[in-house]
């Protein structure tokens, strides 16, 4: 699967915007889809993730309440709403999906198979 993140730009501390990565081929219901985040010279971290029905999702602690993760099978496009920003947000934002039907939602870098070109998010204080 072939991955294309969109939506990232700049905002004030306080805004919202919404990312979205959308999918190439037919299988897209068979993965599941993360969102992670990387500043220069750090590693990437996971933000949220989402099982391949959208039954289950999986937050970091400094987005909670925050941040949520949706996706449409129907659309083959995974969402990431981002609400209350704060300038710590501001990263690359990658998606990135993993092979497989399970209730288990993937948080690691290196359980991913796929990622997308990532989106710039600048959050202005």
């Amino acid at each position: 699967v072939q991955l294309q993140a969109s939506g990232g730009g700049l905002v004030q501390a306080g805004g919202s915007l919404r990312l979205s990565c959308a999918a190439s081929g037919r299988t897209f219901s068979s993965y599941a889809m993360g969102w992670f985040r990387q500043t220069p010279g750090k590693e990437r971290d996971i933000v949220a993730a989402i099982n391949w029905s959208g039954s289950r999702t999986y937050y970091a602690d400094s987005v909670k309440g925050r941040f949520t993760i949706s996706r449409d099978n129907a659309k083959n496009t995974v969402y990431l709403q981002m609400n209350s920003l704060k300038p710590e947000d501001t990263a690359v934002y990658y998606c990135a999906a993993k092979m497989g039907r399970t209730v288990v939602v993937p948080k690691g870098v290196n359980e991913y198979d796929n990622w997308g070109q990532g989106t710039q998010v600048t959050v202005s204080s």
